[in-house]
């Protein structure tokens, strides 16, 4: 059998270990963490070592070692969620309620009228992106600030007076925010503050004790018959991968987007069912003219026969 390869692949990370946490989340060993669906591409990598004896006339080789053997499974993702970097990155995942809200900051220009400033809750749904959102609320705890701007540079900076309370805006209730000092009627100023936020934020927390962690990673792609022409489906089990921290996070307004590298260096482990003999990767490939056994005895139990990594 000869096949051809030129298919991406979809990769599912599984936990290697029980109680294995990922951001705020705990994994039972085996159990998805997360799945890249939208790969660019995917390269498998293997490199060793060799050396030689050399000696005799013309100092030629005569014996050669081979070693230090090493094995990275690259995948280029082109879309990112909260939980993909997390797991690219090793950071905490954190879910925000009611007693613990994230605080956002919001910049919004806006015109001073009898000292005051007007918030509506359009102007904060357009800088949220939260268009169907009914209300937000401006945090009290955080300093305000409204700064005037003259070519591009900072010109005049008031403080905002802090509420007493929290303010809640909606459709039928702006906000409105005194200035401390006097400003001239119509002058345009930039209000700087902060929401109070819960359910629409998901915070990636990046430590600097944070990197990334040992997973068993599944990939499935085709690969192409020669004879028939035929898709066969084939998999690739990485035991246990040990994910790089290193990322670039490119934003720019001009060019391709940025996509997501997660490099993954294969380390020798145990696949399911597999107790006997570590490997660093197993191919499957599933033959498009075989004829499947129907009597099959599945009597592995991976979470016994599978040892600990």
């Amino acid at each position: 059998m000869k096949f051809g390869v030129r298919e991406i692949c979809d990769v599912t990370f599984k936990a290697a270990a029980n109680n294995q946490k990922v951001g705020n989340k705990t994994f039972k060993k085996y159990q998805p963490v997360f799945m890249i669906d939208t790969a660019r591409t995917s390269n498998m990598e293997q490199a060793s070592t060799t050396v030689y004896a050399q000696g005799g006339r013309g100092y030629s080789r005569l014996i050669a070692w081979e070693g230090e053997k090493t094995m990275t499974f690259t995948v280029e993702d082109a879309l990112m969620s909260p939980m993909g970097l997390a797991v690219l990155s090793g950071a905490g995942l954190i879910k925000h309620d009611m007693d613990d809200s994230a605080r956002v900051h919001v910049t919004l220009q806006t015109t001073v009228a009898d000292n005051k400033i007007k918030v509506e809750l359009a102007d904060l749904r357009e800088e949220t992106g939260l268009t169907t959102a009914t209300s937000f609320i401006i945090c009290n705890k955080i300093p305000m600030y409204a700064t005037t701007f003259v070519n591009d540079g900072a010109s005049g900076f008031y403080e905002i007076d802090t509420p007493e309370e929290a303010i809640k805006v909606t459709a039928n209730e702006p906000a409105e925010l005194t200035i401390s000092d006097t400003v001239a009627d119509g002058t345009v100023v930039v209000a700087d503050f902060y929401l109070a936020m819960t359910n629409s934020v998901t915070t990636v927390e990046i430590g600097p004790e944070d990197f990334g962690g040992f997973y068993y990673v599944e990939a499935q792609t085709l690969f192409r018959d020669e004879a028939t022409g035929k898709d066969m489906a084939a998999s690739l089990t990485f035991p246990k991968v040990k994910i790089q921290s290193g990322f670039i996070f490119t934003m720019a307004a001009s060019g391709d987007p940025s996509t997501f590298t997660f490099t993954m260096d294969a380390f020798p482990g145990y696949a399911l069912c597999k107790a006997d003999k570590k490997t660093m990767c197993d191919i499957q490939i599933i033959s498009a003219t075989a004829d499947e056994d129907t009597d099959i005895d599945c009597d592995c139990n991976p979470s016994e026969d599978t040892p600990s990594f």
